[in-house]
């Protein structure tokens, strides 16, 4: 925090007062004041200036004024985070998605009277809001669940692939349907041993038994192993069961263990597969399952992708009309018009490829790092102003 904050106070003027007398907008004070980040648009000396001439005019003493662009501490240990991170690269080189998580403070909840956050996770299949990218991969894994299928689920970060995961189990579980889902630990594994640990074959079958046979001990061979999980899925298909393997962070899996999940796919009784499988995760896994990838050819051959695509730009308003409405706020209450089409203009042009991050977690990450923002500087709701001041 800068000591101009200090003798803004000593004046008895707030900051709004001095955005208007440098021709700033308050949000870009308050990051000036609150946390030293000049404007890059502006020349620092020439601004300097500006504010000096404007707090000698007030009234202010020589030796505070000399002092004001002075680092000092919050007055306060618990003093509240910045509304958004601070690094050394320039930020229209940052990447939204690699935000991190910002959470709505006490003070913005108390401001908006938001009881929730209404960008937290989702408590229920009902907070989601639906695209039709989205309907389409919903129904595509509920229709691999239910009948047969090898399908890949792929999307960035934040693009909702948990939350399809969560609805889908909820979703059968209402149905009743007689599907056994079965997922494999996945927590710090990687792609190689250099990375981390990762998951192999003795981990599915691993998963496979302990889901549909869990008091029997897994065979030690892998020959043995393999036909013991074949006899198991055999007998649980016969006694009406289906069986549905998903694996999350599948980016992270090796290219053997891909290799290995086609074999899995290969078990049948008769002409009917005894396991269907969904595997999630980021764009890395739409590489390793390229077709021109030789090694995993006859993989690629036999899996559908399916991509989870930012929102479109038209749905962005109606996505944050049914997110805050999960919380009885409505979209007026919080955002003054043009926010929207500001937070449109910062995240469908992003980063250093300029593609779009209309994504849930990037869109919820700007909102709340706005709103902290605009509480902060006494503004009511948020403005384009202070979505285009976040960085």
């Amino acid at each position: 925090m800068l000591k101009l904050k200090e003798v803004l106070a000593s004046v008895g003027k707030p900051q709004t007062d001095l955005a208007r007398a440098v021709e700033l907008s308050p949000a870009a004070i308050a990051q000036l004041i609150n946390y030293g980040q000049w404007p890059k648009s502006l020349d620092q000396q020439q601004l300097a200036w500006r504010i000096t001439e404007y707090l000698m005019g007030q009234g202010a003493q020589f030796d505070d004024v000399r002092q004001a662009f002075e680092k000092v501490e919050p007055r306060r240990a618990n003093a509240e985070a910045p509304a958004t991170p601070e690094n050394d690269q320039e930020t229209e080189e940052c990447d939204p998605m690699l935000m991190p998580k910002q959470p709505l403070l006490p003070a913005t909840k108390q401001a908006f009277e938001l009881y929730i956050d209404p960008f937290d996770e989702l408590r229920a299949a009902e907070d989601m809001y639906v695209t039709q990218d989205m309907r389409y991969v919903r129904e595509a894994m509920h229709v691999t669940a239910r009948h047969d299928g090898f399908l890949a689920v792929i999307g960035e970060s934040g693009a909702g692939k948990s939350g399809l995961r969560k609805d889908l189990e909820q979703r059968l579980a209402r149905e009743g349907s007689p599907i056994i889902v079965i997922k494999p630990h996945v927590l710090g594994s990687e792609d190689s041993e250099v990375k981390g640990k990762p998951m192999k074959s003795l981990h599915i079958a691993e998963a496979i038994m302990t889901a549909i046979a869990p008091l029997e001990t897994p065979k030690s061979s892998p020959q043995a192993r393999f036909t013991q999980v074949e006899t198991a899925l055999k007998a649980s298909n016969s006694a009406g069961q289906r069986h549905l393997l998903i694996i999350e962070e599948a980016h992270s899996l090796s290219i053997p263990l891909l290799k290995h999940l086609k074999r899995y796919r290969e078990l049948e009784d008769g002409f009917t597969k005894l396991i269907s499988i969904i595997l999630i995760g980021q764009p890395e896994l739409a590489v390793k399952l390229s077709p021109r990838n030789a090694e995993v050819r006859e993989v690629a051959q036999r899996i559908e992708i399916t991509w989870l695509r930012p929102l479109p730009v038209n749905q962005v308003e109606a996505h944050l009309v049914h997110r805050l409405g999960r919380a009885n706020k409505k979209l007026g209450d919080v955002m003054e018009d043009g926010a929207v089409q500001a937070l449109i203009e910062r995240l469908s042009t992003s980063g250093k490829d300029k593609t779009s991050q209309l994504y849930p977690l990037a869109i919820a990450n700007l909102v709340r790092a706005a709103m902290n923002l605009a509480v902060q500087i006494g503004e009511p709701r948020v403005t384009a102003d202070v979505v285009r001041e976040v960085v």
